[in-house]
């Protein structure tokens, strides 16, 4: 067996699992899951139909690159969402099978295992990439994401050294589980540093169209290129996905875009690694990644509980027992906790029937510090209904601590 695995730690939710597994839930109380980020809003349904009416082209093989509708179609959502004039379908964009199984392929493809190399990333981050860091033969190096940087990593603070062995640098913007977006600014002085120490910077940006009613959207590293007059995206690529944007998470449907010189050895190794999207499958993704009716729809019932929760969990008997506070984007809250995360979570659960997810089980403890400890996230997945009786449940129960 590949001995990389044994550095891998378990997945949170195997971790919460355990923990709830130690108490009996009350029962009496109906569950309310506002731990994982599976987007509960109904899927679009001309997106679905799409599926029905093309499902006899599973009799066809797919190919790796993707139909040329599909790849116009996200080059098109490209210009319009982040301003991008000459992104090139043909060579600047590969469709995935979301961005989960991209994140971890474009890993193992752009690292040179010989070379002893970091991959640097947030913390806490998306798990998908320590993963993917160790089993590419690189060492990840976090990064923490703490309340007085805005809850993004504090970049200049970041040695030569660090940057020099830097490979690859994942960001998260909009960050998971913070919810915080990187600026303009800080995007290009990124660029600048991968210029001068040559990594990539891969940016994860699936929460992009989650967002508060009336703020400004998210900028993208690709946006942020364009503004540097960089039509080569050089050395930049960004994943984006259907499953929050458009609540089909099930569909497995993304693309990744950016860097041609980078995107197209990808795409050899993803000939060979055997990740072709299904054509039906494609199909219906040119139909969503065409409509923006339904995602101004799924923002407005998020901004809706985002509205109506943080009413319920800012009254001021809570205060110093939790704090939160509205995030710049994503549909997360992340919670400060008087008391530790884990306690915090589990004792919930068994009071209240309500699931969220200790901030520790999606950070690591780098010298003596993890940026998760004495937070909790919570996910607005459900409806605004059960967000709203979630909040209430936990008010009782931070009341009485």
């Amino acid at each position: 067996m590949n001995p990389d695995l044994q550095k891998l730690q378990p997945y949170p939710f195997e971790k919460l699992t355990a923990l709830k597994a130690q108490v009996s839930p009350n029962e009496n109380l109906s569950h309310i899951a506002l731990s994982i980020g599976e987007p509960k809003h109904p899927a679009p349904k001309f997106v679905t139909q799409c599926l029905k009416d093309n499902i006899d082209k599973v009799e066809n093989y797919p190919t790796t690159k993707g139909l040329p509708v599909l790849r116009e179609t996200i080059a098109q959502w490209l210009q319009q969402r982040f301003g991008l004039t000459k992104i090139c379908s043909e060579q600047q964009i590969v469709p995935v099978n979301g961005t989960r199984e991209a994140l971890f392929a474009f890993t193992q493809a752009v690292i040179d295992r010989s070379k002893n190399g970091l991959v640097v990333c947030p913390n806490p981050f998306y798990q998908i990439y320590e993963g993917a860091a160790y089993l590419a033969g690189a060492e990840p190096h976090f990064l923490p994401c703490l309340e007085e940087q805005g809850f993004n990593p504090d970049f200049d603070a970041v040695s030569d050294e660090v940057w020099q062995k830097c490979q690859l640098l994942f960001l998260c913007t909009p960050g998971n589980p913070t919810g915080a977006v990187l600026e303009l600014e800080t995007l290009t002085k990124l660029i600048a540093l991968a210029d001068k120490h040559d990594f990539i910077i891969a940016s994860d940006e699936c929460y992009s169209e989650i967002f508060v009613e009336d703020k400004q959207a998210p900028i993208g590293l690709l946006q942020a290129c364009e503004s540097m007059g960089r039509h080569d995206y050089a050395r930049c690529v960004v994943f984006h996905s259907l499953s929050k944007r458009s609540n089909l998470p099930g569909l497995r449907s993304g693309f990744v875009a950016g860097d041609a010189k980078i995107l197209q050895p990808f795409l050899l190794y993803r000939t060979y690694h055997g990740c072709a999207m299904s054509i039906h499958t494609q199909l219906a993704s040119v139909a969503a990644w065409g409509d923006e009716g339904h995602v101004k729809d799924n923002r407005r019932q998020y901004s809706l509980k985002f509205k109506a929760v943080l009413e319920i969990l800012n009254d001021p008997s809570l205060a110093g027992k939790i704090e939160v506070k509205q995030t710049d984007a994503s549909f997360y809250l992340w919670a400060k906790t008087e008391m530790d995360e884990e306690q915090f979570a589990q004792q919930l659960f068994a009071q209240q029937h309500v699931t969220v997810l200790p901030g520790s089980y999606l950070s690591r403890t780098v010298d003596g510090i993890n940026p998760g400890k004495n937070r909790v996230r919570l996910a607005l997945v459900a409806s605004v209904e059960e967000c709203i009786e979630a909040a209430e449940r936990i008010k009782q129960f931070v009341q009485g601590l």
